[in-house]
């Protein structure tokens, strides 16, 4: 029978992005000036105020109220209107150096044999629904408040957006699992006052229908456009009046949107964060490393869809095991347990293999903290650090590397393709 799937996104400027986003611009900060730090940090936002606390082992000191408040001027909180506003919010730190007894059971004398930061258990997640290899809701409701982003910035179609917003698609499927049609739209966003809540209710459905959908649209590849039927249903700022929003409406943390971060409810997640943690956390790398490999084993035709899990124990360098299910699209004469089998003969998984592999010790995670980790584009950019005693620094870095399709050849080979 068809089922209805749904996944949903945030901005840049829900309280909840905000704190991911400071925490990991501490982190690259930190990694430009030393690339063997160890760092994390939580952050917590609210009306007027920022409180950082966390752990750190480094060689560098940071003015961390400079590069907090760079974040929320950034993101666009600069009006005192919004009640949290980039120059006149406090900002408490309670950073301190990381334990010694988590220390030595992850740093040894030869890098290639640092343990693991921390036990656990990661999942990727790919599949051929997209171009992107992710999960269609997800990925329309990130475009969504991109987009939506997008247009407060230009302040021009539309000129009363405030920073905070929440979006939400729901697709329907048919039953051998393709998306038919698009059911219902959710989009929340803070906007400025209105003379009255009925102009309001009209313009913000007016604009979100006639501007920001159509720019979304357009992105897409025709088939996809189909799916944009007359019978979707809209719910566009349903409670009514969305004036009061980010850390003025609702107090955010790090790492508590950690669905919107990966894959939108489809395959699996494992039970940490990623924001604001070195990649030594292999709640991070190993995450990153799972979706590399899913991705590269979809895209060179070994299954439809793939999830894969793994797990380690803290100051352990070699995961405890690998798990693969491809829910039966696998296209290869292999079960899921022989194509676990192979992914260890392919990808080094050790925390020192994964970071060397896709060059997670490099300042590349504040393009994380917000719109997903997963499905991004790759791409070389050029970025500036500043010390705390003035000293600048430019860096060349390449962002989401375990969104590259580097290892086609190689899953092909392994596989007999």
């Amino acid at each position: 029978m068809a089922y209805l799937f749904t996944s949903e996104s945030v901005s840049e400027g829900h309280p909840d992005k905000i704190a991911d986003q400071i925490s990991d611009a501490l982190i690259d900060n930190f990694l430009a000036w030393d690339e063997d730090a160890r760092v994390a940090i939580e952050t917590l936002v609210t009306t007027g105020q920022v409180v950082l606390a966390g752990e750190v082992k480094s060689k560098i000191y940071l003015d961390v109220q400079k590069i907090t408040r760079a974040v929320i001027e950034r993101i666009g909180y600069t009006k005192s209107e919004y009640m949290f506003e980039a120059n006149s919010c406090g900002v408490l730190s309670a950073i301190h150096e990381q334990s010694a007894d988590i220390n030595q059971g992850v740093d040894r004398k030869a890098k290639q044999d640092q343990g693991a930061g921390d036990q656990g258990i990661m999942f990727g997640y790919a599949s051929n629904e997209t171009d992107n290899y992710m999960p269609l809701a997800l990925d329309l409701s990130h475009r969504l408040l991109y987009e939506l982003a997008a247009l407060r910035r230009e302040n021009k179609e539309i000129t009363y957006l405030r920073p905070d917003a929440k979006s939400q698609v729901t697709l329907e499927y048919t039953e051998d699992h393709k998306p038919a049609r698009i059911d219902t739209i959710v989009i929340s966003t803070q906007h400025d006052d209105f003379s009255s809540e009925e102009e309001m209710r009209e313009k913000i459905t007016a604009d979100i229908k006639n501007i920001l959908i159509p720019r979304v649209k357009a992105q897409l590849k025709p088939e996809l456009q189909e799916l944009f039927n007359g019978d979707i249903k809209f719910h566009i700022n349903p409670t009514g009046k969305f004036v009061i929003g980010g850390p003025h409406g609702d107090t955010g943390l790090t790492g508590r949107k950690i669905i919107v971060d990966t894959y939108g409810g489809k395959g699996a997640h494992g039970g940490g964060a990623f924001s604001g943690k070195d990649p030594s956390k292999v709640d991070r790398s190993a995450a990153y490393a799972t979706r590399h490999i899913a991705k590269n084993l979809v895209a060179a035709g070994i299954a439809d869809e793939i999830l894969v899990q793994i797990s380690y124990a803290i100051g352990v360098k070699d995961p405890m095991g690998i798990y693969v299910n491809t829910y039966g699209t696998s296209k290869v004469e292999l079960n899921d347990s022989q194509i676990a089998d192979k992914i260890t003969e392919i990808f080094d998984m050790t925390p020192y293999g994964i970071e060397t592999r896709l060059g997670l010790r490099n300042p590349i995670y504040s393009e994380t903290a917000a719109y997903g980790h997963m499905g991004r584009t790759p791409k070389t950019v050029t970025k500036e650090f500043e010390n705390s005693n003035g000293d600048k620094k430019t860096v060349e870095v390449e962002l989401f590397t375990w969104e590259k399709l580097d290892f086609i050849d190689k899953v092909k080979t392994a596989f007999g393709l």
